[in-house]
């Protein structure tokens, strides 16, 4: 049956009245379709009762139909359930020495580290599974080697509370994701760094230590603010699923719990011997043979045709489209440790995305080759802005000194031009936004209002929910009272920090959020996917702010850094949901780890900025530093901020683009009124937000990876979840956390090793796997 590697089913009992409740919209097939599916109401009793096991048994009750096979993984539930363990044990410390050592250390650690990435020429981040792993290593560590109540036999010989503390016995699963989770908050470089680097390098205005630290904290910490609010619909229900954290919370409880069990040493051993032989295979593409990175048969076939090279190239940046090519290179194929990954994402998520691909390849060739927009006046695929004639254009002449727009000297240069993948791209995302909602709307609006309107008359039924009920709930005041003062964090450092952001435009970009975090949130926690609406946020604050490109980058800061950061706490709000973290731990672990890595973050780019400034400047940067991600964050702020009025204003060139918004709003509907014509066709598991955010996809980077990730998730979300259920249960999630775990290490390695992270890089000789010019062999297009 189709549904079965689908998005998971919506069956939370949290739903509107009526008979036609739009979660029953949403059901693909009955629950007695479903192979035999034990009804919801039994899972959940079930899921709840001491005697039913937990997964990493080798089959449950709870895991077969009435026909005695193991029946697939289908709804909600089946996540909640069958692939996440209910096991809890409230007596675990938490606050011990060892969680605050390594939380700290590693927060300090992936802090100054992930902002040195950011000035690298590498595009590379610190890996939540990278620390996750390094963190159980040094936990195991500890736990054998600090004294503690107990001796080496396990006698209990010392027992006060300051033995307890220091070494409580064997490390555990809650200190292990407390550790987790701070130290991935701390590792992300903050979007306010570019802005202050920026600033720095190209504006001279260098805001002081104290104004930039409040605003790295406020502008990080406002997300929280606004998610906290929303944690009743977006983290306590059975819908929201989040599937890219199974893999995460799969490895935790490998590592951690039912160890006597035979199955879960079998998965112990399984995910240690995928993780190494991954760490090993990954020196081949990434350093001996790149060519694997992308395996092109008609590039090989062809090495001097241009087309060949535009549409079946992609193993170099900006090159091709990929289409049909085939990458041996986890770093591409897999998530990479983020959101979107082919062994974990839902197959209708997937496939949307691929439809997607499927029309931006189409798109792509057909406006280079009718030269739609003068597309062939430019490269095929570039991020750049150009003059009519094809040579780049030169930002800085059409503004004043103090870097706002001068009209006269913009009419002199003439407005800028877009290579047609660019535009294209900038369409999607700005339709995106239009479908998003509609999707919202139609598919998910009476399911959140009636969770909302049940919040304070109804209890929850999640299992995992019931089972955090021992725990102290942080009062809502907690995030009101967060959400008010980096608002008013925000609103001093705006003035003091010379942002050229108006105080109403700040309230402006912070409405544009909050009204957003619902409707992005939402589609993220069931499909695993949320597209971003960075684009659009600097489009509207280009428009109500013209001409002050440094407004728009503090505009973007608010509008879209803060959805990310309520995304992010809402992630880790479920995690701690999944793994049985008391949820003000993770409130407090998640807030401490922010404002570690506020302060390196301000600490590093300073230094940096200082040190190395006329490399940072410098377009092509060195080996070892690079200004890349701040210069194309100021190009971007200069074409929204400066130009976004002139360039989307209506009637002029570009003035169709905003209205793709509108355009938008109707693609959801189709699908939406054909699922209610023909409920079997599966028109519910089209998800358009995704698809048409998707047109402009392969509008940038190395491309070679996609079909590849297709194949691979054809694989892992229908035919091992459709016929291998048993063996998809017990390893397919571990089996994507080790390989992306594995692969996080090497990259971490090999950048210090041979990639320029200890200042010098060390290539590997060319030989017939590693060719000078295109690694797949294709023509190149660009020098």
């Amino acid at each position: 049956m189709a549904a079965i590697a689908t998005v998971p089913v919506l069956t939370s009992e949290k739903k509107a009245p009526s008979e036609d409740s739009i979660i029953d919209e949403k059901l693909s097939v009955s629950d007695n379709e479903v192979e035999g599916a034990v009804p919801i109401v039994d899972l959940k009793t079930a899921a709840l009762s001491d005697s039913v096991g937990d997964v990493y048994d080798n089959v449950r009750a709870i895991d077969l139909g009435k026909d005695g096979k193991e029946r697939p993984i289908v709804t909600d539930i089946d996540y909640a359930v069958r692939l996440i363990s209910l096991e809890d044990d409230p007596s675990l410390p938490i606050f011990t020495f060892r969680m605050w050592f390594l939380s700290l250390g590693l927060s300090c650690f992936g802090a100054i580290l992930g902002q040195i990435f950011y000035f690298r020429p590498q595009t590379i981040s610190v890996s939540q599974l990278f620390l996750q792993i390094f963190a159980y290593i040094i936990g195991q560590f500890m736990a054998e080697v600090i004294p503690g109540p107990f001796d080496n036999a396990r006698i209990r010989t010392r027992d006060n509370r300051f033995w307890r503390w220091l070494n409580p016995g064997p490390f555990n699963i809650k200190e292990h994701v407390a550790i987790t989770i701070m130290a991935s908050t701390a590792s992300d470089s903050a979007l306010a760094i570019s802005i202050f680097a920026a600033q720095d390098l190209y504006y001279h205005v260098r805001p002081n230590v104290a104004v930039g630290i409040f605003t790295l904290i406020g502008s990080q910490l406002i997300g929280y603010g606004l998610a906290g609010i929303m944690r009743v619909f977006l983290v306590y229900p059975t819908f929201a699923v989040y599937p890219q954290l199974v893999p995460t919370v799969q490895l935790f409880d490998t590592l951690h719990r039912g160890k006597s069990a035979l199955m879960q040493k079998r998965r112990m051993r399984f995910f240690w011997i995928t993780c190494i032989a991954i760490f090993v295979w990954e020196w081949i593409p990434e350093y001996i043979a790149p060519t694997l990175t992308g395996v092109s048969i008609f590039c090989l076939a062809n090495q001097k045709s241009a087309w060949f090279t535009r549409i079946f190239g992609g193993a170099a940046g900006n090159e091709g489209l990929g289409l049909f090519s085939l990458c041996f290179d986890w770093v591409y194929v897999g998530s990479g440790g983020s959101s979107i990954g082919s062994l974990f994402t839902p197959l209708s998520t997937q496939l949307s995305l691929y439809a997607g691909c499927l029309v931006c390849i189409v798109a792509f060739c057909a406006c280079y080759a009718r030269n739609v927009w003068h597309a062939q006046n430019f490269p095929f695929l570039t991020q750049l802005l150009f003059y009519e004639n094809g040579t780049q254009y030169d930002q800085l002449s059409i503004l004043n000194p103090d870097y706002t727009l001068n009209y006269d000297k913009l009419a002199e240069q003439g407005l800028p031009w877009y290579a047609a993948s660019q535009l294209l791209y900038k369409i999607s995302r700005t339709m995106y936004i239009g479908a998003a909602l509609m999707h919202f709307l139609l598919w998910h609006s009476k399911t959140v209002y009636g969770i909302i309107r049940d919040a304070w008359t109804k209890e929850e039924d999640d299992p995992h929910y019931q089972k955090m009920k021992i725990y102290k709930e942080v009062p809502w005041y907690w995030y009101a009272g967060m959400f008010l003062g980096t608002v008013a964090m925000a609103l001093a450092t705006c003035y003091t920090a010379k942002s050229q952001l108006p105080w109403w435009g700040l309230f402006v970009a912070l409405i544009f959020c909050t009204l957003f975090i619902p409707v992005v949130g939402t589609l993220n926690c069931t499909t695993g996917y949320a597209p971003s609406i960075e684009n659009l946020v600097q489009i509207i604050g280009g428009a109500i702010i013209p001409g002050k490109p440094v407004a728009n980058m503090y505009f973007t800061l608010y509008g879209y850094n803060s959805l990310g950061q309520a995304l992010n706490l809402l992630r880790d709000l479920k995690l701690g949901q999944y793994t049985k973290i008391p949820p003000r731990v993770t409130f407090t672990v998640q807030t401490i780890g922010t404002v570690i890595g506020a302060l390196l973050n301000f600490a590093i780019m300073r230094t940096i900025v200082t040190t190395h400034r006329e490399i940072l400047l410098d377009v092509q940067g060195s080996n070892i530093w690079s200004g890349q991600q701040v210069q194309s964050y100021n190009s971007d702020a200069i074409a929204w901020g400066a130009l976004g009025k002139p360039l989307y204003a209506t009637g002029t060139r570009y003035g169709f683009v905003p209205y793709m918004l509108i355009a938008g709003l109707g693609f959801p509907i189709i699908p939406w009124l054909a699922h209610r014509r023909w409920p079997k066709f599966g028109f519910n598991h089209v998800f358009t937000p995704i698809l048409v955010a998707e047109l402009g996809f392969l509008s940038v980077g190395i491309n070679s990876s996609v079909f590849t990730s297709f194949l691979l998730a054809i694989v892992s979300q229908w035919y091992l979840r459709k016929y291998r259920a048993t063996w998809f249960r017990k390893y397919n999630f571990l089996l994507s956390a080790a390989l992306d775990g594995g692969t996080q290490i090497m990259i971490f390695v090999y950048t210090f090793a041979v990639g320029g992270g200890s200042g010098k890089t060390t290539a590997f000789p060319t030989w017939a796997l590693n060719p000078v010019g295109n690694p797949d062999y294709c023509k190149r297009l660009t020098s």
